[in-house]
């Protein structure tokens, strides 16, 4: 997308999931663990739709006692990657997850994870050591108390990332509501869309069925029917 005026672009940043597997996710308790995935997919999907190079990655999803692999929402959306597997809460400290880092060559970097405040801080703050620009999403987050996330998050800010939700992160990659990009995301906010948007999205698009109002013009560009997961 061309002539877009805010820090986070299509162009410039990566998202990086680290974590979300059942096993894990049973540990979280400072987020319903509904919303969590709900949230998780709005984001993947919305770089899916976009092109926006995303890096998947899991701890003992296997060669453990038990199978944990990523969260099937999110895999069903990236079919054509493998998440990285790995044996420390480290990611960063991972050559395998690096190398994957490397090869997106974007310096800004869209991260979320469980738990906050072990794999996905460990790693954002390494991150911001090794010259990266970090945004943490809080919503695609989770800790096992309320009190976690918010020393990781404080720990985090303060170490110099940036606290964004996943709908404000696809809201900064296509702010012009007559792109083709925005039109693309529309469908997503219609399936995952929080606080009600998906309501709102809804709501306006059966108005234009009616024909009650005229379809404004991002609805009609390319794409603007195609839904990711």
């Amino acid at each position: 997308m061309t002539n877009n005026p805010n820090e986070l672009t299509i162009e410039n940043s990566a998202v990086v999931l680290i974590d979300h597997q059942p096993l894990v996710g049973l540990a979280v308790n400072s987020i319903d663990r509904t919303v969590l995935v709900n949230n998780v997919s709005g984001l993947a999907a919305m770089a899916k739709a976009l092109g926006v190079p995303t890096v998947l990655s899991t701890i003992g999803a296997k060669g453990s006692v038990l199978v944990d692999p990523i969260f099937k929402e999110i895999q069903a959306i990236f079919p054509e990657i493998k998440p990285i597997d790995r044996t420390t809460t480290h990611a960063w400290s991972d050559p395998k997850f690096r190398a994957a880092i490397d090869a997106t060559r974007r310096k800004k970097l869209i991260m979320a994870g469980i738990v906050t405040g072990t794999c996905l801080s460990q790693s954002v703050l390494a991150a911001l050591k090794d010259g990266f620009e970090v945004y943490f999403v809080s919503d695609c987050s989770g800790d096992v108390t309320t009190e976690a996330p918010e020393d990781a998050k404080a720990l985090m800010t303060q170490a110099g990332a940036h606290p964004i939700t996943w709908m404000n992160a696809s809201g900064e990659w296509a702010p012009d509501y007559t792109s083709k990009e925005r039109a693309l995301m529309t469908p997503i906010y219609t399936k995952y869309g929080s606080g009600g948007t998906n309501f709102l999205v809804d709501y306006v698009l059966d108005q234009v069925a009616a024909g009650v109002v005229p379809a404004p013009s991002f609805i009609g560009a390319p794409g603007a029917k195609e839904v990711s997961g």
